[in-house]
């Protein structure tokens, strides 16, 4: 098992960008890989694969259910064959490392979540690639109060933690909620590294100093995180994950907004090389 420091690019913002220029621009950048949205697109997957064993990069798969529905059956049947469908997308030589499942949604009850974790398991089992359940406004685990009593009931259940959205839903960096933010963290297996605020999910850029505060409180989960990866012995994956607009703010940016994200997930990527290398 690899237990080397990964940090993986997100596709999602440089659509536009064809996957030969993205991919080189991704090594140069010393990712180790990238995390990819395939709903997001319209391209040959086969040759994006071929692209990443040319380049040696790793690739993680988000997912969400994307098709229509008018019921919780008719969800759980998309959701099923979503998820089966991008499993599909491997070769023998490069397969998803794991996905990150934005599933159900906020209003669902603990029985439709259950129901919705029971597909992502059965899937999960067929293809032996681990399907992380990704923290994430709209989606059933959109708070720290609400996923705290679902680990409970689910003790294997795997998270990718992107703490931005928790602290932007709850108005506060958690300090009241540290029990179930530990146990989140216990069952993190991947981290969205986006910095947001108590009023955003993703703050103007990290680096200023008015974000201060925002950087400290996600970095002590980070830490957190990763010493605990590191005392079980298991690979740490992290994705930098600002997001285009709507996510970024325009404002009076100087560069173009695709160069401007790429240069603040890279700030992120750094940072947090130099802080846990």
């Amino acid at each position: 098992m690899d237990l080397s420091l990964k940090f993986l690019c997100p596709r999602w913002g440089f659509e536009d960008i064809p996957w030969p220029v993205f991919l080189k621009r991704v090594k140069e950048a010393n990712y180790a890989g990238i995390e990819w949205f395939p709903y997001g697109e319209t391209c040959d997957v086969q040759e994006v694969l071929d692209l990443l064993k040319d380049y040696d990069l790793d690739f993680a798969i988000v997912m969400t259910v994307i098709k229509p529905y008018a019921n919780l059956e008719q969800y759980l049947e998309n959701l099923k064959q979503e998820l089966s469908q991008l499993m599909e997308m491997r070769t023998e030589s490069k397969a998803p490392l794991f996905f990150s499942a934005q599933i159900g949604r906020e209003y669902f009850n603990a029985d439709e979540i259950q129901a919705c974790l029971a597909v992502c398991n059965q899937i999960e089992d067929q293809y032996q690639t681990p399907i992380n359940q990704e923290t994430h406004r709209n989606k059933w685990s959109y708070a720290a109060h609400n996923v705290a009593p679902i680990l409970a009931k689910n003790p294997d259940l795997k998270l990718t933690l992107d703490v931005s959205h928790w602290f932007c839903v709850s108005e506060s960096y958690l300090k009241d909620q540290q029990a179930a933010v530990d146990n989140a963290i216990a069952h993190a297996r991947h981290i969205h590294a986006r910095v947001g605020s108590t009023q955003s999910s993703q703050v103007w850029d990290p680096a200023n100093a008015e974000y201060e505060e925002a950087l400290a409180a996600h970095v002590q989960i980070w830490d957190k995180w990763v010493n605990q990866m590191r005392i079980n012995k298991m690979p740490i994956t992290i994705t930098p994950e600002f997001g285009p607009v709507p996510y970024m703010v325009k404002g009076n940016r100087t560069m173009s907004l695709s160069d401007e994200q790429w240069r603040i997930n890279l700030w992120m990527k750094d940072f947090l090389q130099k802080r846990y290398s």
